[in-house]
């Protein structure tokens, strides 16, 4: 009800629209704006999901990180295909991205990591993360002893990394009243990108 969405005000590159509407998201003081659903499939064919944090935008797409052992480590390596989900509800907004990912650089990897916070490297070199675990304190145990084999200088695991997604579609869902909501959907070509107006 807040807003329309219209094909004439939208930019021409869906990425530079993506980064208005998060700042904008970021303005209104959204908890979390960079919290997004990643929806991955197994190799037999079963879906999951679950909410990663938006590391980065570049040209090449969106970036996050997290354990390559991992569930979602897993099913990526067996199926590269992936959607992400914005939803940002004071807003009345939704960003739905679907594309390819790959694994960024060592070099990113190696310079994120060591952006983060020292206990959160400490978690990562901890956790096996998705593995069974027999209770709470063999983690605190992994945990201490990652702590104190490496201390302050903390180097990131092989097992952790970034991926960033390609997007060959992004819709951007406007909410209306009437429930007759705005989408507008960027589809990539040869010759650049697309838009489609769905009906919603």
């Amino acid at each position: 009800m807040r807003a329309g969405l219209d094909e004439r005000d939208v930019l021409d590159d869906p990425l530079a629209q993506f980064k208005a509407w998060f700042a904008e998201a970021t303005a209104a003081e959204i908890q979390m704006p960079n919290a997004m659903s990643l929806a991955t499939v197994s190799a037999d064919g079963k879906p999951a999901s679950r909410i990663v944090l938006l590391k980065g935008v570049d040209h090449g797409g969106f970036v996050f990180y997290t354990n390559y052992d991992s569930r979602k480590g897993r099913e990526i390596s067996a199926n590269a295909n992936a959607a992400l989900l914005f939803a940002w509800l004071p807003l009345e907004r939704q960003v739905r991205i679907e594309g390819t990912l790959t694994r960024v650089s060592a070099q990113e990897s190696d310079d994120y990591f060591a952006s983060r916070p020292l206990g959160s490297r400490h978690a990562a070199i901890a956790s096996p993360q998705s593995a069974p675990l027999a209770s709470r304190a063999a983690l605190e145990a992994r945990y201490q002893a990652a702590l104190g084999a490496s201390g302050e200088n903390s180097q990131r695991p092989g097992h952790w990394g970034g991926y960033r997604l390609a997007p060959m579609e992004i819709e951007f869902w406007q909410g209306r009243e009437n429930r007759l909501h705005d989408r507008l959907l960027f589809s990539k070509t040869a010759k650049g990108w697309r838009i489609t107006r769905l009906a919603p």
